[in-house]
């Protein structure tokens, strides 16, 4: 790391190497997400509950992409065409945080030799996303079926049994050195390569966000959850509803201002996001409860979550009070449903600055 030497006109220049990036997001696997709006019957079909997400092999993946063309639902322009773009809850929040906040942002994990390999990574590039630190290798690249309803709600099927992923062995000091944040998304099967991410990342000074990923996950994979949360290696945590009532299920008071408490005995900045009621945040002995933009029209929940958290380390890295944190966050997370896919739409962008300009917001120094 340094500076690079080079010769300009016949004379010694100094290039300086890129800033390491402020934030970076772990997402072992790269994702590609094939979004579409369905009627009921599709969502009867599939296995698991409506809402939810839960993993299937790619043999299924394949039947409902297959079935998909039969039962997309018309618009008022005509059937909504089914969306192909670079997925996954990390990506969505690193990209979110460069494209529309102009935060220096970059990538860990690794995409597969693939057509949809390369369009995650050109779609992360595009956004200024700083994919270095992805591995390209031999292999699939993970595919997710979000599908959407007629509300709006999401239930997302993701393949990613079958497909590359960096592991915990492959990264380095290097990968973190230099950064301030590192986005992490639990989940069953990035357990190992998670804990050598956070391990790394507090021994070299890095904030460490965690976003709880679904109520199926946390139903089903509790206790390793648990012990990530008592390590008191997690300093900011993100929960929805589902999420937060499911991590204190059994217990008598298993609602989100619970789950807030408990989250904030090990967490220094806790959020639960409650959909259209808005969200409760805790820092230290203050609590806030922010309310979600009215305004925002629910065309596909998809991303909500994950672009709340774009506002909301926006709003940490440039030193805003919770409240603020909170209400960016509502911003940003009311832009991204109001398209169809987990990006925000230049146009949706200039809506999420005047929805800030509104609210006594500063925005952000960048132009879209």
């Amino acid at each position: 790391m340094g500076a690079e030497t080079l010769l300009k006109n016949g004379e010694a220049g100094v290039q300086l190497e890129p800033k390491a990036p402020l934030i970076l997001g772990l997402q072992p696997a790269a994702l590609i997400d094939h979004v579409a709006r369905v009627d009921g019957s599709l969502l009867d079909q599939i296995p698991g509950e409506r809402g939810g997400s839960i993993p299937v092999a790619i043999e299924e993946l394949e039947h409902i992409l297959r079935e998909l063309k039969r039962h997309i639902l018309a618009s008022a322009d005509g059937p909504s065409p089914i969306k192909t773009m670079a997925g996954g809850s990390v990506a969505n929040t690193i990209r979110g945080l460069s494209s529309g906040f102009g935060v220096n942002c970059g990538m860990i994990g690794a995409y597969g030799d693939d057509e949809q390999g390369q369009l995650f990574a050109s779609n992360m590039n595009i956004s200024g996303v700083n994919t270095s630190r992805l591995r390209k290798k031999k292999g699939t690249t993970a595919q997710c079926v979000c599908l959407v309803d007629a509300l709006g709600n999401r239930t997302m099927r993701p393949c990613l049994s079958t497909a590359v992923k960096v592991q915990g062995d492959e990264l380095t000091k290097g990968d973190f050195s230099g950064s301030k944040w590192l986005v992490v998304r639990y989940g069953a099967f990035n357990l190992e390569v998670n804990q050598a991410a956070i391990r790394i990342a507090k021994q070299h000074g890095v904030s460490v966000s965690l976003d709880l990923a679904s109520f199926e996950m946390v139903r089903n994979f509790r206790e390793p959850l648990q012990q990530l949360l008592e390590s008191g290696d997690i300093d900011l945590c993100f929960a929805n509803e589902d999420e937060a009532t499911e991590l204190l299920r059994g217990e008598q008071n298993g609602h989100p201002e619970a789950a807030l408490e408990y989250l904030s005995k090990y967490c220094r900045w806790v959020v639960v996001t409650l959909g259209s009621n808005g969200c409760i945040a805790k820092h230290g002995q203050e609590i806030v409860q922010v309310p979600a933009i009215g305004e925002a029209k629910a065309i596909d929940a998809t991303g909500a979550g994950d672009l709340f958290a774009s506002g909301f380390l926006y709003g940490l890295v440039k030193g805003l009070s919770l409240e603020e944190c909170c209400k960016v966050g509502s911003c940003s997370g009311g832009s991204v449903i109001r398209s169809l896919g987990g990006e925000v739409t230049p146009e949706n962008w200039q809506w999420m600055y005047k929805q800030m300009q509104m609210k006594g917001l500063s925005l952000p120094d960048i132009r879209n």
